[in-house]
């Protein structure tokens, strides 16, 4: 089949891997190319174990693999066919020199535009959709046209607001898509071949075009106030908690006011994932290096109280338990940041896990999609905690239950076959407040939710 046009994608992880499938899926006439210098995640891309673990995933990619979408560990060798190429390598948090703890890591951003530049042949048009800091692109176009053989780039920003857990209705269903580019007569063309893709399945009117620097800043931005409502709604939590007032009842109250909505008002024991933690500190770090010292700050508190609400959550396990933990068993339920997915960056559970083995408590995951990560996660420390994918294992001989992942099947477990297994006095730390704690209180239970009053038998 003779295809109008080629994407090549650079980096099939959590972003590029589904993005690149529902693009192939709806423009069957458009060749789309997966490249990536990990062999084993290609070869899964390949396989019939998909390396992450999204719903309708396997759908998506069924439906194109071989016909226009495909998967390659030679990046260099595809680069002359593309005419558009996405990139969508990770951009950490630097761990060192200037910037370290805040500012992002561009190293691998700068490698692979070094890489185009060298090796494209005709005029292409390159896609940013890693988050990156406002005014990368221009960085990027100076490498690009460093080159002397001609070849002529435009760079666009089309940033991704995927859910994980929910990528796939995202993308298919987005609330928008925003493409970023040059306001000349060559960067609107850009935008516009972008648009056109999207177009195919996207409503037109949802397909929002900005200035590239408009759009590296949005994707920023959305992730802040995101994650500072969950913040917000988590330091009520605290007051509650201090007040006997009920923080779903507060979040429920708030939310039905048209102004503020109920969505990101559910209290738990933290935000986590690859984008909330290491966007914001992106943020600060760009508001410092402008001067703008107080709005640096307000952003930072985001963090500070994310961190606040964790290490208050192992405070509650500790104080519940009759502050000490030596030799407790700790099961808990759940280590992926959320429900849905496999993947653990920057999971509540892993500094929970870290404090609880400080306390010298005896920890035990339980988590249906994510104990390989949680044991890449916890390598340093793997001889110290147990992993079980059958929770009713796990909780055996425990203490404490903590709930730290929404999964839905920890809401069907049967409790009282779990209390009847575990020591007594039986405790259960609710940090996502799925359960039904006046249930598991006729149980036997001592049950400790977030931002609500503690039910406490004994």
């Amino acid at each position: 089949m003779a295809f109008k046009q080629t994407i090549l994608c650079i980096g099939a992880g959590y972003v590029g891997g589904p993005t690149m499938s529902m693009i192939a899926k709806n423009c069957p006439d458009t060749q789309v190319i997966v490249v990536d210098l990990n062999e084993a995640r290609i070869k899964a891309w390949q396989s019939e174990t998909l390396p992450i673990y999204e719903p309708g995933l396997r759908e998506v990619v069924d439906e194109a693999i071989g016909r226009n979408l495909f998967f390659s560990t030679d990046v260099i060798a595809n680069i002359p066919k593309a005419d558009i190429i996405f990139v969508s390598v990770n951009t950490p948090t630097k761990t060192y020199g200037q910037g370290a703890g805040r500012a992002a890591d561009l190293q691998y951003w700068e490698a692979v535009a070094r890489t185009i530049k060298e090796h494209a042949t005709s005029d292409t048009i390159v896609v940013e959709k890693s988050t990156l800091p406002v005014r990368t692109a221009e960085a990027i176009e100076r490498i690009l046209h460093a080159s002397q053989n001609g070849v002529h780039f435009d760079v666009l920003s089309n940033p991704e607001f995927l859910a994980e857990g929910t990528a796939i209705h995202d993308l298919e269903n987005p609330d928008r898509v925003l493409i970023g580019g040059r306001e000349d007569e060559q960067g609107q063309k850009a935008i516009q071949t972008l648009v056109d893709i999207y177009a195919e399945w996207v409503p037109r009117e949802k397909i929002l075009t900005t200035n590239v620097w408009s759009a590296e800043l949005s994707k920023l931005t959305a992730n802040a106030f995101l994650a500072q409502r969950i913040s917000s709604i988590n330091a009520i939590s605290a007051l509650c908690e201090a007040t006997e007032a009920d923080v779903d009842e507060v979040a429920h109250a708030i939310g039905t006011d048209s102004r503020i909505g109920p969505k990101f008002l559910r209290s738990s024991v933290g935000f986590g994932g690859s984008c909330f933690k290491k966007d914001i500190l992106n943020l600060v770090y760009l508001c410092e290096h402008y001067g703008l010292t107080e709005v640096a700050a307000y952003w930072e508190q985001v963090v500070l109280m994310n961190e606040y609400q964790m290490n208050r959550f192992v405070d509650k396990i500790v104080s519940g338990l009759f502050n000490t933990l030596v030799n407790k068993r700790i099961a808990l339920f759940g280590f992926a940041f959320k429900a849905n997915t496999g993947d653990t960056r920057e999971s509540p559970a892993i500094t929970v896990t870290r404090r609880l083995l400080e306390e010298r408590a005896n920890v035990v995951i339980s988590d249906p999609q994510a104990i390989p990560e949680a044991k890449h996660d916890l390598a340093d420390v793997i001889d110290h905690v147990e992993f079980s994918e059958d929770p009713y294992e796990a909780a055996k001989g425990a203490h404490a239950v903590c709930i730290m992942t929404e999964w839905e099947q920890f809401k069907d477990l049967d409790y009282q076959r779990i209390y009847d297994a575990m020591l007594k006095p039986a405790s259960i730390f609710d940090g996502r407040n799925i359960l039904d704690h006046a249930a598991l209180g006729e149980i036997g239970f001592n049950v400790y939710p977030v931002g609500k009053h503690a039910i406490v038998n004994g």
